[in-house]
């Protein structure tokens, strides 16, 4: 069966009715440009075959079939295809009679979904039962090719390509059906369990109560035959005891009459002694009365008076004496400090003049120095300008010095003179003209230094420390790495226990987050962690609720919260706590229990939900103490121990080993620690960044004012050096020093005559010198230099020296001007401590006097109070030895009185007795008829009522167990026990008979699995076989030189799965990623086409499974379809020529004005059948080997 024509019409982008005829038998070609149509062909053949999901053919719901979805004036899509049958072999059953058959699928929109077969309506079911029967089931298609099917075949697993096997070869149906039956069988054998569950639990249990109630029944029948007979007994010694008590009753009443009036004759005898008595005691009483409330009374108040002031006048002493001790400590201390000071004062003298004279020394060095460094600067200045010293020291050319002394050869006498008075006079003119220069100067310095100083009020006025903001941008830097560190820790800490995690989202904008208080684990402390794992318990799964302030909170946050997973919430207006009473509290009374609730700390606003939690537990140590406090009577509360265990008087007890982690509670204080020191760093980083802004204003402004005050401060010092080395100044000096030339003028001329003797020779010298004048010059440099530098270095080692040595005269000077203030210190505070003392003295020598008197006249009225009390105490023994005498007659009178009163109860007893037991007999003669035949063998011998061999009062309490022992089993003996039983077993029969039936099937079954397995397994081989053999033909005709195989994985057999093997030439590769991206394909498209031949369809429809590969392979492709399948058809859509110039008809589409064409080309003529009988070259070469 094959397609012969396909008519199309308002499918996609068929809009009009297009007929595609002449199709061929064997390969059939579909090319066109991208977007023209070419796939919706295959997509109407797939329609019409019946397909379910959609998505196959590249639509959400059947009116996306409908060209533009019915927009364009088209409502309906129409799909007919006619299919060849003249060959009867792969006829549909019950179409064997027609050559062709032609199928119709139509849906509408908004309308229904319609078939016709032959031009008749058909039903889905029937469509699909036609196609189905040639192997053409659009829901599981094997004959239909998608590009995605050949990477889903590249990342198969080996036991994913076994399944591919498994389907071709029919057994996966097997594997389903196993499956089943298996799940059956777990089904089955859990019906077995529940069975056997009842027969434990129900029928079995059931059993053995029935025969316990049996037997309950048998005990309890035997039971009321004995008591039949102890009650006849038990009569019989009741009626004769009641006729006995009857005949003794009359003698005992007058035995007792005559006791009661002889103890009425004592009586009265003692009650007249006892008057008497009391008469002497009320005199001796009055007497004592009289001393105790007169003498004895005021003796007391004066004795605790003079106690009184005895007690404050020894109080105010002992006050003083401890003042006294205490000043007297206090000198003591001062003085030894005093010494040490004095001691240490001497040392710091010593030092301070010591170094003074080091300092005086040092000072005096330095000069020299100073001047050194100053001359050898100089001396570097004029070497390195040219000039050169002479032996008077001054600095000048070679030349210069030269001519200088040709011209002190010739005008020494007069020249100095001269030379001196010109340049006086032209100084003092020139001081005139500079005088108003330099008082603008001095003007100009006095001004800045007043900036200066207002500059430098203004800074003070700021009260800003230098380098606070800097310090406090330095803490906030330190601060936020620490605070960052500790976020790490508390992340790190809280993942070892997500579920102390709770988040939540506002459930309502300006929410106050206050209402939710969080979970309650983290609201509470511990501060024994001993108690962690114990309170944990107590707790449970409450340990992670959330405790809000109302239920309207908690709806809200459970509602609009966002919460990540399910809470339990406790509203603190609505939870109601049960709390242990003040009676077990106190009956508990130990120091090893505890009340849960007190070992937590909280809130004292959590208290309800606290006590929710924790109220009405208690915790031991240990198990024993747990053990006893729970079943204490007076407690009988649930009580927990440290290890966890619980003890329950509801009657549950649970225990045993717990977990080894830290438990929550413990490991929750470190968290809570690193929570605590985060909220104190990030407090401290609020703290500083408000710092930080409220010194923004300021800081700012003390900035700009010391930059100010710093250019003011150089500008004052630029000023003062500029006064200093005005020309002014500068000439004044040189005025001064020009007036003293003048002077030493003539004492020049004197020796004029000496200097020009040495000029001459000076003179000679020069004119060696001026002939090595380079080299000289450069070695006077370096003397210079060499000179400089030393002086220079001299010069700041001494200023170091001179610094450090100042610093340290001044801190000793310090310390010695602090030990003299400390020592007047001292002297004033002795001083002072002298005189306390002394006046403490002068106070205790006067306590002293009067506490002694005090003393005494306190022991003098307690010897006063002593005697009073003896004459006392002789009256209280003569009143208790008459006041006893009396309470003993009372008391005889009181017990005769008792023994009348015995005695005429007794009398009322006798008489009650003798009357009720002869109502006894006259009522047990009425109850039991059987008394009046049987009386006369009552307590005979060798009668059933012998009372001696019978003893009837054992008989009664026997009796009276006996009822009882009835009246129990009388409420649960069941009477029918007997039937019940009997229907029991025969329902146990039934269900082991039933059980016997079931274990029987399921061994059958597994048998059959077991054969059934056997025969699929030879299926599974053969059907490898085929296909591995088809597979390596198929590829090595697509990729010529290479060969391909399914081999179990290594170590594996057949069923743990299948994987790809492949050589490319003679070398076989180790897997599937050595390969290209087009070999890699045509591995996959092989064993695709290898399994169609195993199990051959009328027709196979491939989409573009070339797009991935080059020409030459597309090729091969083409060329394989014409040699392996030449019993089914192939519709192909492909955009290579290597694929459709191996077709037998090309169909092209193209999309003209919005819809598609289609162009028939017949590339080959080739008569079907022709093809068929002539085999391909390959074939007969294949027949040959």
């Amino acid at each position: 069966m094959y397609i012969k024509s396909i008519i199309i019409e308002g499918f996609k982008s068929y809009a009009q009715r297009t007929e595609i005829n002449g199709f061929d038998p064997l390969f059939n070609a579909i090319t066109g440009l991208n977007g023209s149509g070419k796939s919706n062909i295959l997509d109407s053949i797939c329609f019409l075959l019946g397909i379910s999901n959609l998505t196959h053919v590249r639509a959400s719901n059947l009116q996306d079939l409908v060209y533009k979805n019915g927009q364009g004036g088209i409502t309906k899509a129409t799909v007919s295809i006619t299919f060849d049958n003249s060959n009867k072999s792969q006829s549909p059953l019950g179409f064997e009679t027609h050559d062709e058959i032609t199928v119709t699928r139509q849906v509408v929109i908004g309308g229904r979904n319609k078939y016709l077969i032959n031009g008749v309506n058909a039903n889905n079911t029937r469509v699909q039962d036609l196609f189905c029967s040639v192997g053409l089931n659009v829901n599981n298609p094997h004959f239909l090719i998608m590009q995605g099917r050949i990477t889903k075949v590249l990342n198969m697993k080996p036991p994913e390509i076994l399944a591919m096997i498994e389907e071709a070869a029919g057994t996966r149906m097997y594997e389903c059906k196993k499956i089943s039956a298996q799940k059956t069988i777990e089904k089955k054998e859990a019906k077995l369990k529940e069975i056997q569950t009842i027969l434990d639990e129900e029928i079995t249990p059931t059993m053995q109560k029935l025969q316990e109630e049996r037997s309950s029944y048998l005990e309890y029948q035997k039971l009321m035959r004995e008591i039949q007979h102890l009650s006849r007994l038990y009569v019989a010694w009741l009626f004769v005891c009641a006729e006995e008590t009857k005949l003794k009753s009359a003698e005992n009443l007058k035995v007792m009459q005559d006791n009661i009036a002889k103890m009425q004759a004592s009586m009265a005898e003692n009650e007249s002694k006892v008057q008497e008595l009391t008469a002497q005691i009320q005199e001796l009483q009055k007497e004592k009365d009289q001393e105790v409330n007169g003498v004895l009374k005021s003796l007391e108040e004066a004795l605790a008076d003079v106690q009184r002031v005895d007690a404050k006048a020894q109080s105010a002493l002992d006050l003083k004496k401890s003042n006294l001790k205490d000043e007297t400590k206090k000198r003591k201390e001062l003085v030894k400090n005093m010494e040490e000071d004095k001691k240490m004062l001497v040392v710091k003298e010593k030092e301070v003049s010591v170094l003074t004279k080091q300092l005086q020394a040092l000072q005096e060095e330095g000069k020299n120095d100073s001047a050194a460094l100053e001359a050898a600067e100089q001396h570097f200045k004029a070497v390195s300008a040219g000039l050169s010293t002479n032996e008077d020291g001054e600095e000048a050319t070679l030349a210069g010095q030269m001519m200088t002394c040709k011209n002190d050869m010739s005008k020494a006498d007069t020249e100095a003179k001269q030379v001196t008075k010109a340049e006086l006079k032209t100084k003092q003119a020139e001081v005139k003209k500079m005088d108003s220069g330099y008082k603008k100067d001095q003007d100009t310095l006095k001004a800045v230094k007043n900036s200066r100083e207002k500059l430098e009020a203004e800074l003070a006025k700021l009260n800003y420390e230098d380098g606070k903001e800097e310090s406090l941008l330095e803490k906030r830097r330190q601060l936020s790495r620490e605070i960052a560190k500790l976020k790490e820790t508390h992340e790190r800490l809280m993942s070892r226990f997500p579920n102390l995690r709770f988040d939540y989202k506002d459930p309502e904008r300006g929410w106050d987050r206050s209402k939710v208080k969080g979970l309650l684990a983290n609201l509470i402390t511990v501060s024994d962690i001993s108690y962690s794992t114990a309170l944990e318990v107590v707790a449970g799964g409450r340990l992670y609720n959330i405790v809000v302030d109302t239920e309207v909170t908690g709806k809200k946050l459970l509602e609009k919260g966002e919460l990540q997973r399910r809470y339990t919430i406790i509203p603190l207006n609505k939870i109601s706590a049960k709390t242990l009473n003040d009676r077990v509290i106190n009956a508990v009374g130990v120091d090893n229990v505890h009340t849960a609730l007190s070992l937590v700390g909280y809130e004292s606003d959590l208290r309800k939900a606290m006590e929710y939690v924790f109220g009405a537990t208690l915790v031991c140590d240990t198990l024993d103490n747990a053990k006893k406090v729970a079943f204490d009577k007076q407690v009988m509360t649930k009580t927990v121990t440290l290890g966890g265990d619980i003890f329950d008087p509801q009657g549950t007890l649970s225990g045993g080993a717990r977990s080894q982690s830290a438990s929550v509670l413990s490991s929750l204080k470190e968290v809570k620690e690193v929570q605590d020191n985060l909220n104190e760093k990030e407090a401290q980083l609020q703290d500083t960044e408000r710092q930080l802004a409220s010194l923004k204003g300021t800081a700012e402004k003390y900035r700009q004012l010391k930059q100010q005050y710093e250019l003011k401060v150089e500008e004052e010092q630029i000023l003062q050096a500029k006064v200093q080395q005005s020309s002014f100044h500068q000439q004044q000096e040189e005025l001064e020093r020009l007036r003293k030339a003048i002077e030493e003028s003539e004492e020049t001329l004197r020796v004029t005559k000496e200097v020009q003797k040495r000029a001459e020779e000076k003179y000679k010298v020069l004119e060696n010198k001026m002939k090595n004048a380079e080299a000289e010059r450069e070695k006077e440099l370096k003397a210079a230099q060499q000179k400089l530098n030393t002086a220079k270095a001299k010069a700041d080692a001494f200023n170091k020296k001179l610094k450090q040595k100042q610093q340290e005269a001044d801190a000793v000077a310090l310390e010695l001007e602090e030990l003299q203030r400390e020592q007047a210190g001292y002297e004033q505070q002795i001083q002072a401590v002298d005189e306390a003392m002394k006046a403490i003295q002068e106070q205790i020598d006067s306590m002293a006097c009067t506490v002694s008197q005090n003393k005494e006249a306190v022991r003098k009225a307690h010897e006063e109070l002593v005697k009073q009390k003896e004459v006392i105490v002789a009256q209280d023994k003569e009143l208790k030895t008459k006041s006893t005498e009396a309470n003993k007659l009372r008391e005889q009178n009181n017990e005769v009185q008792l023994k009348i009163k015995e005695l005429e109860h007794n009398i009322s007893k006798h008489r009650k007795d003798s009357q009720d037991a002869a109502d006894k007999v006259t009522r047990m003669l009425e109850e039991h008829d059987w008394i009046n035949s049987e009386r006369h063998f009552f307590g005979q011998p060798n009668t059933s009522y012998d009372f001696k061999t019978n003893n009837p009062r054992e008989a009664g309490q026997r009796l009276k167990k006996l009822e009882e022992t009835t009246s129990k089993l009388e409420r649960n003996v069941n009477k029918r026990a007997m039937n019940m039983l009997n229907e029991a077993e025969e329902r146990y029969n039934d269900l082991m008979k039933k059980k016997r039936i079931v274990e029987n099937d399921k061994a059958k079954i597994l048998q059959t699995i077991e054969e059934l397995d056997q025969k699929k397994n030879e299926a599974l081989n053969v059907a490898w076989q085929k296909v591995n053999k088809d597979f390596g033909s198929i590829f090595s005709t697509l990729l010529p030189g290479a060969t391909a195989k399914l081999a179990p994985p290594q170590g594996g057999g057949v069923l743990e799965g299948l994987e790809f093997k492949v050589a490319l030439g003679n070398t076989w590769k180790e897997n599937l990623t050595e390969l290209s991206g087009g070999q890699r394909s045509l591995v996959a498209l092989s064993l695709i086409l290898a399994m169609l031949l195993f199990k051959p369809a009328p027709i196979y429809i491939l989409d573009e499974v070339d797009a991935a590969l080059d020409l030459s392979h597309t090729q091969n492709i083409g060329q394989m379809l014409r040699t392996h399948f030449r019993h089914s058809q192939f519709v192909v859509v492909s955009l290579k020529d290597g694929m459709f110039t191996n077709a037998n008809v090309l169909f092209k589409t193209k999309f003209v004005d919005g819809m598609s064409t289609v162009t028939r080309t017949a590339l080959s003529q080739s008569d079907p059948k022709k093809i068929q009988e002539k085999p391909s070259h390959k074939e007969k070469r294949s027949k040959h080997t």
